[in-house]
């Protein structure tokens, strides 16, 4: 069958962007399909003049198995026929379609070598009609236009037929290889995932949002990656639109700190150790980290003081609450006035403290279970190693994740610390940034060795919570360049790039597969897992033999 590169063409398809030229990719893919053709196409990346290319203004590129190439120059919209030959306008600019083709060749043919290179080309027109292909500045036999499009297929077959394998093909593939950027720019891709995820689930924030009943008590059972932010985000505004104070309430500080940044003024935004902590500043107690009992005073003095009116909320948003008790559940419906809106999100799975379920009598229920952010292959990784609570459907639009697996003999920590150095270096290759690369430990903060280092080698600072708080309640982080945090903490949030380290393991028992659920799916586009050999074992012992 024909193979295209790079692959991951099909995603780009959400966005709009390369539309027509991926239109043609799947034309290709479905007509050349029982073909051993090479195509090179170039959807993953543009410049404001060429548009999207494979090579200089070369659309796509055809290599079959003799190595001949086939250039293939796809002009979509209108052309204009002058004597000089067929011209093509970018932003007011008119570009001569020989000159660029020919300009093409050139490139390709002086870059190669000495080596003869047999080219040939095909001008592809779908969208215009050639009055006069003689004088087009073109041969005529290398024109396909919108009469002729449906013979692209057959044109390529004629001009490059089918013959025995030849060692030119290896050195022409080489030589594409590294003359094309065959792998997508993250930095490009990043944009465009983030966008294609929210307008795929924020169906939930549209749809939760329309029904209607009193008092509105709703809870939502989502998982992972189904649109319960977007959902939170959408009430929360709304309440600030119309005039009314909304409190968000989660359980991790740096997913409050994260939602802070996003939410418009006017509202509060905390975790529940947050709100005793102000509460109590308000009454005119300082609270004393110092003291193991810190935490239960807290929830003594919000579940039993009487709450002033500027502690009374018009909406309330509980997120993560599977990581919530009865007694925050009774402090935070305190802070509900009368008639107030109140949205409880939740994911069974995300549960890694091993609560109950917070009972909920007389809310309506919705359960939402399509993972919109994780691409479908971590989706599928995760339902082959175990079963979620409710089971998940993939539905982001990227197919494949970038997933790479590192391993360490169990107990050698310099061994996982060089793994670990390893993931980064491969991250930073595959064209991330270092703001976009998180690393979760599938340990707490405690029993993590990673966590407690300020930087691993050399090159790499790490950006991590000391366990310590200052007199006001906020957490002290080490400065560095790259985030890292457990599993527990990272929860609720994302990164284009995850790097999933210290999973070690005996048993995929019922915690393992939450957090080993939790840590994969905060990884939009590039997954590394470093993991003992035990562990990778395991793994592979639930996923089966490779297809």
């Amino acid at each position: 069958m024909a193979h295209l590169h790079p692959a991951g063409w099909r995603e780009m398809s959400v966005t709009g962007a390369a539309a027509r030229e991926i239109e043609t990719l799947v034309y290709l893919e479905a007509s050349l399909a029982d073909t051993p053709y090479s195509i090179y196409h170039g959807v993953h990346w543009t410049n404001v003049e060429k548009g999207f290319s494979a090579y200089g203004e070369i659309d796509f590129i055809v290599v079959a198995p003799n190595g001949r190439i086939l250039l293939i120059e796809q002009k979509s919209g209108f052309l204009t026929e002058t004597p000089e030959g067929l011209v093509k306008s970018y932003h007011g600019k008119a570009r001569n379609v020989r000159n660029q083709i020919l300009r093409a060749i050139d490139g390709l043919t002086r870059r190669f070598g000495d080596a003869p290179l047999s080219i040939d080309y095909l001008l592809y027109c779908p969208d215009y009609h050639v009055r006069d292909p003689h004088l087009a500045g073109i041969d005529p036999r290398h024109i396909i236009d919108a009469d002729d499009k449906h013979r692209l297929a057959d044109v390529i077959r004629e001009t490059l037929p089918i013959t025995a394998p030849d060692d030119q093909f290896e050195k022409v593939a080489r030589f594409l290889g590294d003359t094309l950027s065959l792998r997508p720019d993250p930095s490009a891709m990043i944009g465009s995932a983030q966008q294609m995820v929210t307008r795929l689930s924020g169906g939930l924030a549209t749809w939760a949002r329309r029904l209607e009943f009193a008092p509105y008590r709703l809870r939502v059972v989502g998982t992972a990656g189904s649109g319960k932010t977007q959902l939170a985000l959408a009430e929360y505004s709304a309440a600030i639109d119309a005039g009314l104070r909304p409190l968000y309430v989660c359980y991790n500080r740096p997913l409050a700190d994260h939602i802070e940044r996003l939410v418009p003024a006017g509202g509060r935004v905390a975790t529940f150790h947050m709100l005793g902590d102000a509460f109590m500043r308000a009454r005119g107690e300082s609270p004393d980290y110092r003291s193991g009992a810190i935490w239960s005073e807290m929830e003594t003095v919000l579940a039993t003081a009487d709450l002033p009116e500027t502690w009374k909320y018009d909406v309330l948003i509980v997120d993560e609450g599977q990581d919530f008790s009865i007694g925050w559940r009774d402090i935070l419906l305190r802070m509900l006035k009368d008639g107030g809106r109140a949205i409880w999100l939740e994911d069974p799975t995300q549960n890694l403290y091993g609560r109950d379920m917070v009972p909920l009598p007389g809310w309506v229920t919705l359960h939402s279970h399509t993972n919109y952010r994780s691409p479908r292959q971590i989706v599928d990784m995760l339902a082959a190693i175990g079963s979620a609570r409710q089971p998940v459907e993939a539905a982001s639009p990227f197919e494949g994740a970038d997933i790479e697996v590192l391993a360490y003999a169990e107990g050698d920590i310099d061994a996982m610390i060089a793994q670990t150095k390893h993931a980064i270096t491969l991250c930073l290759a595959a064209g991330f940034a270092r703001h976009d690369i998180a690393i979760a430990s599938f340990r707490g903060r405690e029993k993590s060795t990673l966590l407690g280092l300020d930087t691993l080698g050399d090159a790499h600072t790490l950006k991590s919570f000391t366990g310590e708080y200052d007199l006001f309640g906020n957490p002290v982080f080490r400065e560095g360049g790259l985030l890292a945090e457990s599993v527990y903490r990272f929860k609720g949030q994302s990164a284009p790039a995850v790097i999933f380290t210290e999973i070690d393991f005996e048993e995929i028992e019922e915690l393992t597969f939450r957090k080993l659920f939790v840590g994969m799916t905060r990884a939009r586009l590039k997954l590394v897992l470093v993991l003992s050999e035990r562990a990778a074992a395991q793994l592979l012992e639930r996923m089966g033999p490779p297809a």
